[in-house]
């Protein structure tokens, strides 16, 4: 697939007042792990409005991106210190792009490793210098067979490098080590509604009679990774599963599911079943009890004037003791609550987002499983970044494969060549 960059500049917020803005102040959820991007690509036919023209829409989305950098002005400026964001004018990287072929012919069978090219920065890298990184990154790329065209975001999560220094530099290492490592691939699999139910029969128990969709499916991807991770080593390690956790309704009073910032927590529990077979009901019940520790008592003592040291001891004391055990552990984040495929900028609804192809290199996230949907018939897709090895050995497990679809067509049948 050949592109070719038409321009490249910084949109800059539309607001002259923006100059006089204070710091914007962060919340120390906001600092607590290293710099990355958490790219979303979203696809739009031009047959989805008449009048989709380029240089139109470039217009538009300037203008728009502009006008929206004056309201949500921390997107347009850069940290400082790991505390605060400041220097709004300096706005968000825009890039435009225009790509040989059609867009219907990409999405016959979506091939993961050219995604990166849709994006204007290195997704889930490790940004070295946290400071000149800017929060938001946008790239627009037009196909040229059909005219259709892909408007791409691309979310820097407003945090800085390490973590606040007085969480300590051993919460650095261990957060650092289970992150970022080398020797990714990513894969993408469907799961059709018929799996997913077959998984939440198979993951009932007394304890959890009732598993939702992201229980099942965590847990049987948890059991897929511990199965492929113990095969390649003598010595059994424990293995521990790190959910991130939506805090917005789960305190009191609730946030508004559309606030922005890292109000999330993870989840943790470890699997110690070293020598026995692994059961789907039992992860599935670890996985609830994890989830259900994190409520409104739990969070209540992160608030007032001694929140600060409570939730960084707790985090402290939770890394270092997972961190000594030399565990294999798997993160899940599901954005199945997302209405990604809703997102309309005035041409219709996507028809698919898509995600990322290489995780960042030298150093990207590993261990990482994403939860999406497809938009149809309940099907959710799965996006596994794995250690090479492992992945390998999950894709061959005769249980993963019967009930995933590794990278299928995107299915859009009212799109046409």
């Amino acid at each position: 697939m050949d592109m070719s960059i038409i321009s490249k500049e910084l949109i800059k917020p539309s607001s002259p007042s923006i100059h006089h803005l204070l710091p914007f102040k962060l919340s120390l959820l906001d600092q607590l792990f290293p710099t990355t991007y958490i790219p979303m690509v979203f696809f739009y036919p031009a047959n989805n409005n008449q009048d989709f023209k380029g240089l139109q829409i470039s217009t538009q989305l300037k203008r728009s991106l502009s006008q929206t950098l004056s309201t949500f002005y921390p997107l347009s400026g850069r940290v400082r210190n790991n505390s605060t964001i400041d220097s709004f004018e300096k706005g968000a990287p825009y890039v435009e792009t225009r790509v040989k072929g059609s867009l219907f012919d990409f999405l016959k069978q979506p091939q993961l490793d050219l995604l990166n090219k849709f994006l204007p920065c290195q997704p889930f890298g490790y940004e070295s210098d946290p400071e000149a990184t800017p929060q938001v990154a946008l790239q627009v790329n037009t196909f040229d067979g059909g005219g259709s065209l892909l408007f791409t975001q691309d979310h820097r999560y407003s945090y800085d490098d390490g973590v606040p220094r007085q969480l300590g530099s051993q919460h650095t290492r261990v957060t650092e080590n289970y992150l970022f490592k080398e020797g990714n691939v990513t894969r993408r699999f469907v799961f059709d509604a018929d799996a997913i139910a077959t998984l939440k029969d198979k993951a009932k128990s007394q304890r959890v009679p009732n598993p939702s969709r992201t229980e099942a499916l965590s847990a049987f991807i948890w059991k897929s990774y511990t199965e492929a991770c113990r095969s390649l080593s003598a010595l059994p390690r424990p293995s521990v599963s790190v959910q991130a956790v939506n805090i917005r309704q789960r305190t009191e009073p609730r946030f508004s599911r559309y606030s922005i910032g890292n109000l999330w927590l993870d989840a943790m529990t470890a699997c110690e079943l070293a020598d026995t077979k692994i059961e789907l009901n039992d992860l599935v019940s670890l996985t609830r009890e994890s989830f259900t520790n994190i409520n409104n008592d739990y969070l209540k003592a992160f608030q007032g004037e001694n929140g600060f040291q409570e939730l960084s001891g707790s985090l402290l004391k939770q890394r270092v003791e997972i961190g000594s055990r030399n565990p294999e552990i798997l993160i899940f984040s599901s954005w199945l609550q997302f209405d990604l495929n809703d997102v309309d900028f005035g041409w219709g609804k996507p028809i698919w987002v898509g995600l990322t192809g290489d995780v960042g290199r030298p150093l990207g996230w590993t261990n990482v499983t994403i939860f999406k949907q497809t938009g149809r018939n309940n099907e959710v897709e799965v996006w596994m970044t794995l250690n090479e090895k492992i992945m390998s050995l999950v894709e061959r497990n005769a249980e993963f494969r019967k009930f995933s679809t590794p990278n299928p067509s995107t299915s859009v049948p009212h799109l046409s060549s």
